[in-house]
This record gives structure tokens, C-alpha cells and sequence, in this order.
């Protein structure tokens, strides 16, 4: 099946449920259709056919959601751009990807009057195939330049159903989506879950924390999605709130960059809920997830979804043992088709039908993964490994930090050496000294920070996801 059948049984069966809240606005299943069969033979007016690459450059709206269920319809292929980007990152995605067309927010009024003019009738059967790409999806590029990861309809379909099952997902549910259409987390578990599942959706622009609580208690969900940057923030709720917010809970999630544990506690304790938290990435969507009943761990990703096989490999080629450090590989229905134009990139990610994701882990003897980081991110120093977010976690532990992060820098005597970027408490006191010797009772002597520097804020890209390349030069 491609994903235009799976959308169809919800607009068939649910056509007269409520669907969507946007800006003040509810939309049933059926009015989604048949927008998107309208914005279809816009696009359709404009030269657009199978095949062909369409880039939207958007900010989350009932648009882009158009925009993308009518590429879905068509056979083309949907190629969001993280509005983050500017001239140099769009020019090498729109040269890259070689789109019929761009449509940013100028362009939306025009394509919206050309729809409104165009029947919402079911479209013709596009012959699409659950093998056919249906997103394109670009890297962050933080490492080298950003490929296009090819996302098919089973790709999509299989996580949904996955994420469905997995996290009890079910009509009646109430959806608070805030990430970014523009990256798989949202458009890849979000908008798919939330259309094969048929529940209710409030799609917010972006997450604002000053507004976030009143969001919250207006829609009353009972499901959300988020980063680890909006859990913080909402941290700050007050107790009362927070307490409201969490009766009417099922399930708080969180991914895209890993949850320090003491976030998780610190959670828990002020709503009453323990965060899901999982692990994915842009060329397998999910692959790992903490358990909806069950021990939901603290630090760690959980265990493998449906379908996916996940080995890890130590740095010698050897399959690694329980509790033993290894690089994760990955197999199954998920992992995607390879990069955009770069067979020499999608060869070199696969060994033998395995994906090489690039992370660091180790499974424990129960089955649970833990992440350490990304193989990039290792630190080499006088022949030691050091893996950051060890580090990391400890220091977030210490009641005056609020955020931090570690990085490698070139040291001409060790080759690298640890340095951690500090993100002080508002009110506490800058005392590296007596963190570094708190950090010497915990840590083996080589995992010591070299420097504890005091930064405003640590750097992320639009998903919370430290881009330690622009705090260190070696990292």
C-alpha cells in the first residue's frame, strides 16, 4: 500500500470527525480531503507530476499540511527546508534536489486562491507503489554536506503503524504537536500518526514557552511530542498547573536529542508522568523506544521497535557483547531507501544490508539501549575514549548547572582534550573549581573537563540538538 491508501481509510471512515485545530479553526477528516485534493490540482496546474521534487521552505500550517498530503496524492516527491536556513544551506538543497517548484509564505496566498477555484473531488489513482520516495528529507549537514535521506511510503507507513501500536495511540486521543513540519520527528511520527490513527490534532506554529502552559490547559491533550529543550522549559510550570496539565496526560514523549536523566526526575516529580523517551534519526525514522508499560529508564532509549533489528558493532568489526561499547546498526522496514543522488554516501552507510548509524551504544543484558553519542563525537585523548554525554550527565546533576555540553579540542600534547561548556543557574554561583573537583570524586582522571566555560546558552539547531561544531573547532 502506498500512504495515500492509509490516509484514505481515515477520510473514508472518519470524514465528519474533528481532525485539526489550527489558528482558532477546527477541520473534520473530510475537509482535509478534500483541501488537499484542491491543493493537488493546483499543484498539478503548475507542471507538477510523479516524480518530480516540490521544496517548501514553511513555518507549520494547515498549508504545509495541505501541501503535503497533495504530494502525496500526486506521486511528488515532498521536500521540506528547515526555515532556519539561509541562502548558502537553501541553495545547496534546491540544487541538489533540482524542484519543479519552491514555495515559501509569499507564495501561499496566490496558491490558495488558485485552489479555492478547483473541485475537492477524490483525484485520479496515481500507480504509486509502497517502494515509491515520498519525502526527501535533508541531513543537518553538521559533519559535511546535508544529503537528501529518501523516505518511501513504507518508510512512513511502517513507523506509524510502529509508533501506533507501540505507543497505544488511539482515536480518542488529543494531539498537541509543536515541532517543525520540517523534520522527520513531526512530519515523520506526528502527521502520520496522527492521520492513521484518526485522533484529534492541535498543530501549534511553534512551541513558545511563554504560551506553552496556557496551550496545554486549553486543549487539555492527552499525547505530545517533544524535545528535550521544550521539557526544560516546562519545567518552569507552576506545581498547580502542572498538576491539571498532568490528570489529563497519557503520554508525554521526547526525542530528537537525548534527555538528561535528571530532567526525566525533575519531570516526574512536578506532572506526575514519566517521559517516553526514543531514538531515531532522519534515514530510519524510529528505531528504539522505551516501553509503554513497563520501566520507562532513565538515560536510556529502550528497546527496539517491531520489526527493527539493531546489532552493535565495536571499533575492530567485532559484534559486541552485553555492555560492551559498539557503533549501532540497523535493519528493517524503516531504514530508508539511500541518499538522493549519492550512491558512493549510500554504499559506504551499508555493510551487507546493515545501516551504520553513526551512534554510540551499548545494550544491556535485559535488552535496553543506552546512547553514548555520536561517533563523531568521540573524544580521543592520550589514546583514552571518551564519550561526552557520560560527562554530560553527570554535570547536570549539579544543582547549579542548567545546561551543559562537551566537546574535543585539539591539544598538541594529547591530541584532544575534554572541555565543558556551562550553562549556570540563574543566581548560582560560577565556581569551575569546585565542579572540577566534584568531577574528580566521580570520573576517571582522563574524562576531567580540561575547562569548565561559562556560556549564555549552548548552541541548537531548530529540533534542541547541540551543534557542538560551532562551540569547539576540533569537535
Amino acid at each position: 500500500m502506498n500512504l495515500r491508501q492509509w490516509f484514505d481509510l481515515t477520510f473514508g471512515a472518519r470524514a465528519h470527525q474533528e481532525a485539526l485545530e489550527w489558528a482558532g479553526k477546527v477541520f473534520t477528516f473530510g475537509e482535509i480531503d478534500a483541501r488537499s485534493n484542491r491543493m493537488a490540482r493546483a499543484l498539478e496546474a503548475r507542471g507538477l507530476a510523479k516524480g518530480d521534487r516540490l521544496c517548501v521552505y514553511l513555518a507549520n500550517s494547515i498549508e504545509m499540511i495541505d501541501i503535503y498530503i497533495a504530494c502525496v496524492k500526486l506521486g511528488v516527491i515532498f521536500v521540506p527546508i528547515n526555515i532556519l536556513y539561509r541562502d548558502r544551506e537553501m541553495s545547496h538543497i534546491l540544487s541538489d534536489a533540482e524542484p519543479k517548484l519552491l514555495i515559501t509564505e509569499k507564495e501561499i496566498p496566490a496558491l490558495l486562491e488558485e485552489a479555492a477555484k478547483l473541485s475537492g473531488d477524490k483525484l485520479p489513482d496515481s500507480g504509486l507503489t509502497g517502494n515509491d520516495v515520498a519525502a526527501l528529507v535533508y541531513t543537518s549537514g553538521t559533519t559535511g554536506v546535508s544529503k537528501g535521506a529518501m523516505l518511501t511510503h513504507n518508510n512512513f507507513a511502517v513507523n506509524a503503524q510502529n509508533l501506533i501500536e507501540a505507543w497505544r495511540i488511539v482515536p480518542q486521543d488529543r494531539f498537541l504537536l509543536a515541532p517543525p513540519l520540517f523534520h522527520v520527528h513531526a512530519l515523520g511520527n506526528g502527521l502520520h500518526c496522527w492521520l492513521l490513527s484518526g485522533c484529534r490534532m492541535r498543530l501549534l506554529e511553534r512551541f513558545d514557552h511563554n504560551t506553552a502552559v496556557e496551550q496545554f490547559l486549553d486543549f487539555k491533550p492527552s499525547l505530545f511530542f517533544g524535545v528535550p529543550a521544550m521539557y526544560v522549559r516546562l519545567l518552569e510550570t507552576p506545581a498547580a498547573q502542572a498538576r491539571e496539565i498532568g490528570k489529563r496526560m497519557r503520554l508525554f514523549v521526547c526525542g530528537s536529542a537525548p534527555l538528561p536523566a535528571q530532567i526525566l526526575e525533575e519531570f516526574r516529580a512536578l506532572f506526575g508522568h514519566t517521559i517516553l523517551e526514543r531514538y531515531g534519526m532522519t534515514e530510519t525514522i524510529m528505531n528504539v523506544s522505551n516501553p509503554y508499560d513497563g520501566e520507562r529508564r532513565p538515560g536510556s532509549i529502550g528497546l527496539p521497535l517491531p520489526n527493527v533489528r539493531i546489532k552493535i558493532i565495536k571499533p575492530d568489526g567485532a559484534p559486541a557483547n552485553d555492555g560492551e561499547t559498539g557503533e549501532l546498526w540497523l535493519q528493517g522496514s524503516n531504514v530508508f531507501a539511500g541518499y538522493w543522488k549519492r550512491p558512493e554516501a549510500t554504499e559506504a552507510a551499508f555493510v551487507d544490508g546493515w545501516f551504520k548509524t553513526g551512534d554510540i551504544g551499548v545494550r544491556a543484558s535485559d535488552g535496553y539501549f543506552t546512547l553514548s553519542g555520536r561517533k563523531s563525537d568521540l573524544i580521543i585523548s592520550g589514546g583514552f575514549n571518551i564519550y561526552p554525554r557520560e560527562i554530560e550527565e553527570f554535570l547536570m546533576e549539579q544543582p547549579e548547572i542548567a545546561e551543559a555540553a562537551v566537546a574535543g579540542e585539539a591539544d598538541r600534547v594529547r591530541g584532544e582534550i575534554p572541555v565543558a561548556y556551562i550553562v549556570w543557574r540563574e543566581g548560582a554561583k560560577h565556581d569551575a573549581a569546585a565542579l572540577e573537583a566534584r568531577c574528580r570524586e566521580k570520573l576517571a582522571s582522563f574524562k576531567i573537563p580540561r575547562r569548565f566555560e561559562a556560556i549564555e546558552k549552548l548552541p541548537r539547531n531548530a529540533l534542541g540538538k547541540v551543534q557542538k561544531h560551532l562551540l569547539c573547532p576540533a569537535s
